[in-house]
């Protein structure tokens, strides 16, 4: 395990790509300024970067990761659910 691994809060996560998507702060600033690194100021732009979906509605990857989960455990839920009253309607 790393043992210089630092922990990050969420909130503090979201400022920073917050501080980036401004467009006042580059990248190389936020990495000397707040002592992150490439790959892990890469991944929090990836995954909290706010996405257009329509013309209202806006979400980040992280939000989309999570609803890709919950509707494959929905759909997982809904089909044993079927064949559960398959079992039941067919006595």
């Amino acid at each position: 395990m790393r043992e210089n691994h630092k922990k990050y809060t969420q909130e503090f996560r979201q400022q920073i790509v917050d501080l980036y998507n401004t467009g006042n702060y580059s990248f190389s600033q936020l990495l000397e300024d707040y002592g992150i690194t490439k790959p892990t100021l890469s991944q929090w732009i990836n995954d909290l970067s706010p996405i257009q979906v329509s013309g209202t509605e806006i979400i980040t990857l992280q939000e989309y990761k999570s609803l890709q989960k919950k509707i494959y455990e929905l759909e997982l839920e809904n089909e044993i659910l079927r064949k559960a009253a398959a079992l039941y309607s067919g006595q």
